[in-house]
C-alpha cells in the first residue's frame, strides 16, 4: 500500500476495514453535502477559488460564516444577494459549531481568531503578533490591548475564551 501499512492477511475482515476507511477519504466533498437549498448555491461559490472540503470543514455558529461569506467576497467571491442568502442559511443550518468550545488565546492560530471572534484577517495577525512579542495573554484586558482590534467583538465573545 502506498502508505506503508502493510495489510494483515491473517485477521479476515482487516484488509476491507481499511480500504473503506481509505475509500471514505476519496469521497468528494459534494457527496458530503447533505441536500437542501442552497447546496449548489455553495458548491459554485466556494468551489471557484479553492476546494469544497476547505469550505466545509468549518463548523461555525451564523455570525461565523456571516463573516467568511464577508472575507471571501473581499477577496473577489461572486454571486447576487440571493446566492450569498443561500450559502449563507445552508453553511448555518447544515454546517454550524457544535456546542461551542474555547478559543485559547495563547495557542490559538489566526485563523481561529478570525472565525471565532469574527476579527478581520489584519486583526488576527496583530493578535498572533502581539502574543509572540508580549508573552502569553493573563486576561481578557491584555487581549484588548492589541492594537487595532474591535475590543467590542473581544467582550461580545468572552465567555468562550480561554488564558
Amino acid at each position: 500500500m502506498p502508505s506503508g501499512i502493510p495489510l494483515n492477511t491473517k485477521r479476515p475482515g482487516l484488509g476491507a476495514g481499511l480500504r473503506i476507511v481509505l475509500g471514505l477519504a476519496a469521497i468528494p466533498a459534494s457527496a458530503q453535502m447533505p441536500p437542501g437549498p442552497g447546496r449548489e448555491e455553495t458548491q459554485k461559490m466556494c468551489s471557484a477559488c479553492h476546494e469544497l472540503e476547505r469550505s466545509i470543514s468549518l463548523r461555525q455558529d451564523r455570525d461565523g460564516w456571516k463573516t467568511t461569506l464577508n472575507k471571501m467576497v473581499s477577496l473577489g467571491a461572486t454571486g447576487t444577494d440571493q446566492d450569498y442568502s443561500a450559502v449563507l442559511e445552508y453553511l448555518a443550518a447544515n454546517f454550524p459549531s457544535d456546542a461551542v468550545s474555547r478559543l485559547n488565546v495563547n495557542t490559538g492560530r489566526a485563523i481561529d481568531f478570525e472565525s471565532r471572534l469574527s476579527l478581520k484577517r489584519s486583526e488576527a495577525a496583530a493578535v498572533i503578533e502581539y502574543r509572540t512579542k508580549h508573552g502569553s495573554f493573563k486576561s481578557i484586558e491584555d487581549l484588548k490591548k492589541v492594537p487595532g482590534i474591535d475590543a467590542a467583538k473581544i467582550e461580545a465573545k468572552k465567555d468562550i475564551l480561554v488564558f
